[in-house]
C-alpha cells in the first residue's frame, strides 16, 4: 500500500474551516424556517398551528427572519467548532485507527471512540459559544418581531439601549446549550460511523453524510431542554449576561412542565 502524502496540520485545519464556512451558508438558508418556528414556539409558548399562523400572518418570507445573523453566526461557529475539534483531535491522538469505511476496526472502544470525542466536543461547544452568542441574540430578537424589521436595526437598538453587553445576554445559557450539544454530536457521530461501517456502508461520503445527520438529531434531542430557557432569556431586552439561566429554567418547568417547554 502506498504511503499517504504528508499534509501540514495547518493546511488540514484550513480545509476544515473552509468547508465549515461553505456548509454553513447552505445550512442557514435551509434550516432558518424551522428555527424561526422553534424560536417563536419556545418564547411565546404557542401551539404548533398558532405558531404557524403567527408567522404566515406576516408573510411567507417571515420564516427566513434573522437569516443574515444566522448565516454569519453559523459561518464563524462552524469554522471555530470544526477547526478547534479537529485541532484537539490532532493534539490528543488516540493511537487507534479512525473508524472509517475501508478500515479494519471491528470493535468500538467506548473510552477512545465515544468518551474522548464527547469530552473534546464539550470543550468545542464552550469555545464556539463565545463566537455565536451575539448573532444568536440578534437573530432571536429579529425572529420574534412581528414587523418587518431588519437585523441591522435590531442590533442598533440593542447597542443603543444596552451597549455591547446587550449582545452577550445569556452567555451562560449559550454554553449550557452548546456544550452538551457538541458533546453528544461528536460522540454519537463516531457510533453512527462505526455502525454504518459494520452494516456495509463503505462509501465515506455517504457514511459521513448519514452519520452527521443522525448525530445532529441526537444532539438536538439532548440539547433542546437547555435551548428553551436560552431562547426566553435572550429574547428579554433586560436579560442578564450571566446569572439568570437557572432561574428561567426553573420558571419554565414551573409554568409549562418538564416536557411542555
Amino acid at each position: 500500500m502506498s504511503a499517504q502524502p504528508y499534509e501540514s496540520p495547518y493546511r488540514a485545519i484550513a480545509k476544515d474551516i473552509t468547508s465549515a464556512f461553505v456548509g454553513s451558508v447552505a445550512c442557514a438558508y435551509v434550516g432558518q424556517p424551522f428555527d424561526t418556528f422553534k424560536v417563536r414556539q419556545q418564547a411565546m409558548s404557542l401551539s404548533i398551528p398558532s405558531t404557524f399562523r403567527s408567522i404566515l400572518s406576516e408573510s411567507p418570507l417571515a420564516f427566513w427572519k434573522g437569516v443574515v445573523p444566522t448565516t454569519a453566526g453559523m459561518m464563524f461557529e462552524n469554522a471555530m467548532a470544526f477547526g478547534i475539534n479537529n485541532f484537539l483531535k490532532r493534539a490528543v491522538p488516540s493511537g487507534m485507527e479512525e473508524i472509517v469505511p475501508g478500515g479494519t476496526r471491528t470493535v468500538l472502544d467506548l473510552r477512545e471512540d465515544v468518551a474522548k470525542p464527547m469530552a473534546l466536543g464539550a470543550m468545542t461547544g464552550t469555545c464556539s459559544s463565545f463566537v455565536l452568542i451575539s448573532s444568536e441574540v440578534i437573530k432571536t430578537r429579529t425572529q420574534l418581531s412581528t414587523t418587518s424589521v431588519p437585523s441591522s436595526q435590531v442590533m442598533k437598538e440593542i447597542m443603543k439601549t444596552r451597549g455591547f453587553s446587550g449582545l452577550w445576554v445569556g452567555m451562560d445559557a449559550q454554553i449550557m446549550r452548546d456544550a452538551p450539544f457538541y458533546a453528544v454530536f461528536f460522540g454519537s457521530y463516531e457510533i453512527f460511523k462505526f455502525t454504518l461501517h459494520n452494516m456495509g456502508v463503505e462509501n465515506r461520503d455517504v457514511n459521513y453524510f448519514i452519520s452527521g445527520g443522525f448525530a445532529g438529531m441526537v444532539g438536538w434531542f439532548v440539547a433542546m431542554p437547555f435551548d428553551v430557557p436560552k431562547t426566553i432569556l435572550q429574547s428579554n431586552p433586560n436579560g442578564a449576561v450571566v446569572g439568570d439561566y437557572f432561574k428561567v429554567m426553573g420558571d419554565v418547568v414551573k409554568t409549562r412542565g418538564v416536557v411542555g417547554g
